[in-house]
């Protein structure tokens, strides 16, 4: 199997990898051992062709008129987008949504674990939510080192997403999932995922528009 093709990999067939992995999950939980491509894109608005297409990208995956081990397809899968291993991850700024993101549970169901929540509010700093300590974001320094962060989710005020990435970045921070309402700043050393609900909600307003319309 190899995964590691030298190609420029579209980001959207890396979205659909991760929708591709919550349905073998889905399909192992129901004890399904080899599975047809059409099966596993039938709920998800794509095509079989696509999904043979992504794979492609990284190798050769299923057998002809047999199907994909759904066991190994999830292992390899999982190898692609790095996810094979638990990915310890820190929020920065709990309020409202910062916390609300804490304490979801699902974040597990992926490898994912938040290890620590930085806040500089002396209001929220040492109080407890779910299992952490709020700790103060004027260590975050020490304690991202400490804990082997290398991913975050930036929950803070649009005025200060900036900055705080690029101390972030300073402090040896590759990855930001930003939910503040601003783009941040690209920098070549950060992988960045802007999340913005309301460009979101907007956009299906305008579909919903249309469809209307017709």
């Amino acid at each position: 199997m190899n995964i590691e093709k030298k190609t420029e990999i579209p980001q959207e067939t890396i979205r659909r990898l991760s929708l591709y992995l919550r349905m073998l999950r889905r399909l192992n939980a129901q004890d399904v051992k080899v599975v047809s491509s059409d099966k596993i894109t039938k709920f998800l608005n794509i095509s079989s062709e696509q999904f043979r297409k992504d794979l492609s990208y990284f190798g050769e995956f299923g057998c002809r008129g047999v199907g994909y081990n759904v066991n190994f397809l999830i292992r390899a899968i999982e190898k692609i987008l790095g996810t094979d291993k638990i990915c310890r991850i820190a929020v920065i700024g709990v309020g409202k949504l910062g916390t609300a993101l804490i304490g979801y549970p699902g974040f597990t169901d992926f490898k994912f674990q938040i290890v620590a929540a930085f806040d500089n509010d002396p209001a929220k700093i040492g109080k407890k939510i779910e299992n952490l300590i709020v700790l103060d974001s004027a260590d975050v320094k020490k304690e991202l080192k400490r804990l082997a962060v290398k991913m975050v989710i930036l929950a803070v005020p649009a005025f200060a997403a900036n900055a705080v990435s690029e101390d972030l970045a300073k402090c040896g921070i590759k990855a930001i999932l930003n939910f503040s309402p601003i783009n941040i700043n690209m920098r070549r050393e950060l992988c960045v995922s802007n999340v913005d609900v309301a460009c979101e909600l907007e956009g299906l307003a305008y579909r919903l528009k249309k469809k209307m319309k017709e």
